[in-house]
């Protein structure tokens, strides 16, 4: 048959548009068949629009659902037959079609010129049952079907299309709970497609179809009503899809193309590009908005995740959901139509561009929507993990505080070990391995970020050995656990950081946290708020059963080392107590040859500063004077905290000139004043008044002769006799030795003579200095000067010390 003979005659259309049928015209089919044959679309019942209007809605989707239970229709009788239409021939001209055009699209401005009116009338569509789907196994299938089913896609679309497809099936997400969603949801698509079908073909505009859709999906939630009108346009536009798809090669679908002119209308496939893209591209963002609804349901109704507080409720209603949903029903609407058109009218519609400006216009629209929705989910995240922290921080407190068995319940909240993963690196062994291996011990945990000095990590290393050469020492049963301290919050983890933790965790022979993501927020505001952690390293002690018995032992560690074990306050105050003011106390073991001295019986003379003009002329003087007095003398020079490389080439002077004895390993110089500074940390926090505590005063006065560019001196014999002077002091009592030389009867009497000589040249004009470094951690509010016993002023610093 010809395609002349196919149309309708101008007559038959007129006559057909200007008379009303009082019948259902596909029950006759016998007479008036052309009629018929033009209006392909068969509508549904007005009563919904009626309703709708005057305000008296009868649901139709949910009349027959009760009690979560959905009743499929059994006959036809179940779908109302059209009383009341005026059957539409959509291939009268371009003419209709642009009219039909403008009726989708004349309320496109709707929500800009009156927001709050169109928001209360959306609203009040919404009378939610209660009832709750998880719609998100119906998206999914949604999304398999727009983007298997574009008919024509350009290149770049085309490419969008297939990453889509192999991003879902990369997913593999098995539609589990499908079928149970189908249930109640298979026959309210099924009705909500033929109203949009009916309502298109009766030419009425998509705000009022949407507005009708919305009324008849009153009892559902936003999302799940966004996702049954979008399921109904899903199942339009993938039967379009399949059809076109298989025509070419199968038999049946090419007779049905055949019937409705598709291998015609598929001739412009250069058209067809251009409206299918701008299709897939709002179908892309009706998914993404879709997505973020459903997000909101779920923070929502997740109350065993997260209770909704008043102030999260608030911030999702700044998301206008309603308006949300509306849009991308708007949108499922607006896209049903053009399919719709492109089958009713054929060429005439595909040469028809008036629909373009509505598709764009939504699309636009629904990417502000996305973004201001994205913006909200943010915020409420935001929100739900300050308060999913905030309680995690709550429940650690108290865990801390409740007496446990062993300390394995502690661990293992502070060391989050996920899916069943070995939460422990063992550094001497090289492996990874369960927290068992702290079970029943004294824990410290090592806390710093991932700078750590490597002086640090040489003494620790050093200390750590010494502490294992004898296991079975009641001081060896503890473990070192390193967390590094790195709150991914405020900087992104790099792939930068990744081999720093690497490089630092490989050079530790302890435990360390296998990786910091292991380390829940909650735990490191702990570790900042509680255990006053601040950038220095710090060593928090847990006892066997997982008790705070410490939090910070790294002062005891650094001045008597495994000495102080079990590392407790208790423990610190004892050993204090035990403690006097003496060489041995001051030099420890930076150098083996001091003990051999004291056994000796020589004096000792220990000094520092970096001017080596004075260097010299401090050794030659007292050399010269030992000599005279006959007292065996050794001397060793100790350089300035943080030595650099000025004090590496004056040790290397020394040796050279044979002035006295150096420390060997720079590391061991810096060991000797982070230890004094440890000393002085570890006294503050004594029961002890500073003014009347001489223990103290000595440690602030070697730091305050540091904090000055003069050099110092240190006397001691034995583990009683000590003096100290400054620089310039000392060496003006070497020069004026022939006064005082003939008191000096033996070495015993040395020491004594020196320091009287030095207190006689004390002056009370004076300026001193203690600089501490500012990531030292607890700073007293009140410390007493050495010289004067007055309390000192406290000043911030900034130094640059280039050499």
């Amino acid at each position: 048959m010809e395609k002349d003979d196919m149309s309708v005659k101008p007559l038959t259309e007129k006559r057909a548009m200007n008379h009303p049928v009082a019948t259902n015209p596909m029950n006759n089919m016998s007479s008036g068949s052309t009629a018929v044959a033009a209006n392909r679309m068969h509508p549904m019942s007005h009563d919904t629009g009626h309703h709708a209007s005057t305000g008296h809605h009868i649901n139709p989707l949910n009349a027959h659902v009760m009690n979560h239970a959905v009743v499929k229709p059994v006959s036809h009788d179940m779908v109302p037959a059209t009383a009341h239409h005026t059957p539409i021939n959509p291939r009268t001209s371009n003419l209709a079609a642009a009219k039909l055009h403008h009726r989708i699209g004349d309320h496109h401005l709707f929500l800009t010129s009156d927001d709050n009116a169109m928001m209360k009338h959306i609203e009040e569509t919404h009378v939610p049952d209660g009832r709750d789907f998880d719609v998100r196994p119906l998206v999914h299938i949604i999304e398999e079907i727009v983007h298997r089913a574009t008919p024509v896609a350009g290149r770049v679309h085309g490419a969008k299309v297939q990453a889509h497809l192999e991003a879902l099936e990369e997913k593999a997400i098995p539609h589990s709970g499908l079928t149970e969603i189908l249930n109640y949801l298979a026959y309210p698509i099924h009705r909500i497609s033929m109203e949009i079908i009916c309502k298109c073909a009766n030419k009425e505009d998509a705000h009022t179809i949407t507005m009708s859709l919305l009324h008849s999906l009153t009892t559902y939630s936003w999302d799940t009503k966004v996702a049954i009108a979008f399921a109904a346009f899903a199942q339009q536009y993938g039967e379009f899809g399949l059809l076109v798809h298989q025509y070419p090669t199968n038999p049946l679908a090419k007779s049905v193309a055949i019937i409705m002119e598709l291998p015609e209308i598929m001739e412009r496939h250069d058209v067809l590009k251009q409206k299918f893209d701008a299709i897939h591209d709002l179908i892309d963002k009706m998914l993404d908005v879709t997505k973020c609804i459903i997000e909101f349901r779920d923070i929502q109704t997740s109350h065993q995740q997260y209770a909704v507080t008043q102030e999260l409720e608030m911030l999702i209603n700044t998301a206008h959901i309603s308006t949300a949903a509306y849009w991308t029903i708007r949108a499922a609407v607006m896209c049903a139509a053009m399919v719709l058109n492109l089958i009713a009218i054929g060429h005439e519609y595909i040469s028809s561009t008036s629909e373009s400006w509505e598709i764009s216009s939504l699309a636009h629209k629904l990417a502000n929507i996305l973004d201001h929705l994205r913006k909200v989910l943010n915020l409420c995240y935001q929100k739900i993990e300050e308060k999913r922290q905030h309680d995690a921080f709550e429940a650690l407190l108290r865990l801390l505080r409740t007496p446990h068995i062993d300390n394995m319940k502690i661990l293992s909240i502070l060391i989050y070990s996920k899916d069943d993963q070995l939460p422990l690196f063992d550094g001497t062994h090289k492996r990874r391995v369960s927290l068992d291996v702290l079970r029943k011990k004294y824990v410290l945990l090592f806390l710093s970020d991932l700078d750590i000095a490597p002086e640090e990590l040489f003494i620790l290393h050093h200390m750590y050995a010494e502490s294992k050469t004898q296991p079975n020492r009641p001081e060896s049963n503890y473990e070192i656990v390193w967390i590094p301290v790195v709150d991914k919050r405020l900087t992104p983890w790099t792939e930068a950081k990744q081999m720093k933790f690497e490089e630092v965790q490989e050079s530790m022979p302890w435990y360390s946290v296998a990786h910091p993501s292991m380390i829940d927020p909650a735990v490191i505001r702990c570790i900042k708020e509680v255990w006053g952690f601040n950038k220095k390293p710090q060593l928090v002690v847990l006892d066997p059963q997982g008790k705070e018995a410490n939090n910070n032992a790294y002062h005891m560690l650094w001045i008597w080392g495994s000495l102080a074990f079990p590392f407790t306050k208790a423990r610190e105050e004892a050993l204090w107590k035990e403690q006097t003011w003496n060489i041995e106390l001051l030099a420890d073991s930076i150098d083996q040859n001091i003990f051999t001295w004291i056994s000796e019986g020589k004096c000792i003379c220990l000094y520092g500063g970096e001017d080596i003009k004075w260097i010299r002329e401090f050794t030659t003087a007292t050399r010269a004077v030992a000599n005279a007095a006959r007292v065996p003398l050794e001397m060793l020079y100790v350089g300035k905290r943080n030595p650099k490389e000025r004090v590496r080439k004056n040790s290397e002077i020394i040796r050279v000139e044979n002035l006295s004895d150096v420390v060997q390993d720079q590391t061991l110089i810096w060991f000797f004043w982070e230890r004094l500074e440890s000393m002085w940390h570890s006294r503050t926090q004594q029961d002890i008044p500073g003014e009347t505590d001489p223990i103290l005063q000595e440690i602030v006065t070697i730091l305050s002769y540091d904090g000055s560019d003069q050099g110092w001196a240190v006397f001691s014999r034995g583990l009683a006799e000590m003096t100290k002077g400054k620089g310039d002091l000392i060496v003006q009592v070497m020069r004026e030795f022939d006064r005082w030389k003939d008191e000096v009867s033996d070495i015993t009497a040395f020491v004594p003579i020196l320091d009287r000589e030095l207190r006689g040249l004390h002056s009370p004009h004076h300026c001193t200095r203690l600089i501490l470094p500012g990531t030292t951690g607890h700073i007293p509010e009140r410390v007493i000067c050495a010289e004067c016993s007055r309390p000192m002023e406290k000043f911030i610093m900034y130094r640059c010390c280039i050499e």
